[in-house]
């Protein structure tokens, strides 16, 4: 096997994981109207259409900064109100948009993982008190992050959905 096929196989396997893990998130909302997408339903705020536009939003800044840096995050990069708006959904926003805005991102990350010139490449985390000073992230790194990060809030969204009506996306 030569390394560039080494790498095709790296490149399907972190589409295949991320659009399992999308799979699962989406899945959890299916046949939910905003009311319900809307309503928390358990001790925590989460709700499933929160959960959603957080996963969207999270992504999207971190393949931003697979592209740009930490530029990616502005000033925003440790402000806890910032980051606590993307659990919640706005006036005029709907589960089907944010389920829309959703899928451009991912599309949007899929390409970066099929044409980034090398996963090796990275650059310096923002500054945040929860990085250490200087640490830096590869693209392959930024990338399985963003995989965590929607396996585990796909794991909240499956709690959600079966305290909303015992809905569950596995099982």
């Amino acid at each position: 096997m030569t390394d560039s096929e080494s790498l095709d196989l790296e490149r399907q396997d972190l589409l295949s994981a991320l659009n399992a893990q999308r799979g699962f998130l989406r899945y959890t909302t299916r046949d939910l109207t905003d009311e319900q997408a809307r309503r928390a339903t358990t001790v925590s705020a989460l709700t499933l259409g929160g959960l959603i536009k957080h996963v969207a939003a999270v992504e999207e800044r971190w393949a931003t900064f697979i592209e740009k840096g930490a530029d990616a995050f502005g000033e925003t990069a440790g402000d806890a109100d910032d980051h606590q708006k993307t659990f919640q959904l706005g006036d005029g926003e709907t589960l089907q948009s944010v389920l829309e805005y959703y899928e451009s991102v991912a599309q949007r990350t899929d390409n970066l993982v099929r044409n980034y010139p090398s996963l090796d490449d990275g650059h310096e985390l923002p500054a945040a008190p929860w990085f250490p000073p200087g640490a830096r992230w590869s693209a392959r790194h930024t990338l399985l992050h963003i995989l965590a990060e929607t396996a585990h809030h796909s794991g909240h969204a499956d709690i959600v959905r079966e305290a909303l009506d015992g809905q569950k996306t596995m099982g």
